[in-house]
């Protein structure tokens, strides 16, 4: 990658969607993909398979192409998902106790290590992962001694934009956020935004112009 050269995010999307297909590959036993093989899995064109691997330095042979497990090596370093992240949510109604069970963050390297919620009758419970769920409130001194990196908010619109608060308070620069609203950040941090209802209006007004 030449230095200081700016990355599209749509770039980083795209490799990131090059995982999956290539993990998937390990397991069946296949070893080298090709750039045309690898567009066809993930729905792209050959060409900018090999424009977006190219930011990242010259990976595959030509007329051969890329040694699969190299490749997934080089990726996860891409993503930094090759180390463990430290995540608390906030949040343990349906879809906060949803992701605390999916098991694709722990495969990945993402790691629940707290979790908070404002409902007395939820404190204090112990959770099948083996977490115990805190008051709101302890957020910041938790979030420093447990050294979480990323806070996760599935609360309700009301709350977001507090808890968002107190996980920057306790020096925290990432938030995936599941509620319903936007959240104000400092320019310092970073906040993903995950809306089902806004994907879903899209997927409907895409549908409604196939009829």
């Amino acid at each position: 990658m030449i230095k200081d050269q700016k990355i599209p995010d749509a770039t980083i999307e795209r490799v990131a969607l090059y995982l999956r297909p290539l993990e998937d590959l390990i397991k069946l036993g296949v070893h080298v993909i090709s750039s045309d093989r690898l567009a066809e899995m993930c729905k792209v064109n050959p060409a900018q398979v090999r424009k977006d691997l190219s930011y990242f330095g010259g990976f595959g042979v030509r007329g051969v192409g890329y040694n699969i497990h190299d490749l997934i090596f080089e990726i996860k370093k891409i993503l930094a998902s090759d180390r463990e992240w430290k995540l608390g949510i906030a949040g343990l109604d349906d879809m906060g106790m949803a992701l605390l069970q999916h098991k694709n963050f722990f495969k990945r390297g993402y790691k629940f290590v707290a979790a908070f919620d404002s409902d007395p009758k939820k404190i204090g419970q112990r959770l099948p992962i083996g977490l115990t769920i805190q008051p709101i409130r302890k957020i910041k001194p938790m979030a420093q001694d447990l050294g979480i990196e990323i806070g996760v908010i599935t609360t309700s619109p009301l709350q977001a934009q507090v808890v968002a608060d107190m996980f920057f308070d306790a020096g925290i620069k990432a938030i995936l956020n599941f509620s319903p609203i936007h959240i104000r950040r400092p320019d310092c941090c970073l906040v993903q935004n995950v809306d089902f209802s806004v994907t879903l209006d899209q997927l409907a007004y895409r549908l409604s112009k196939e009829v």
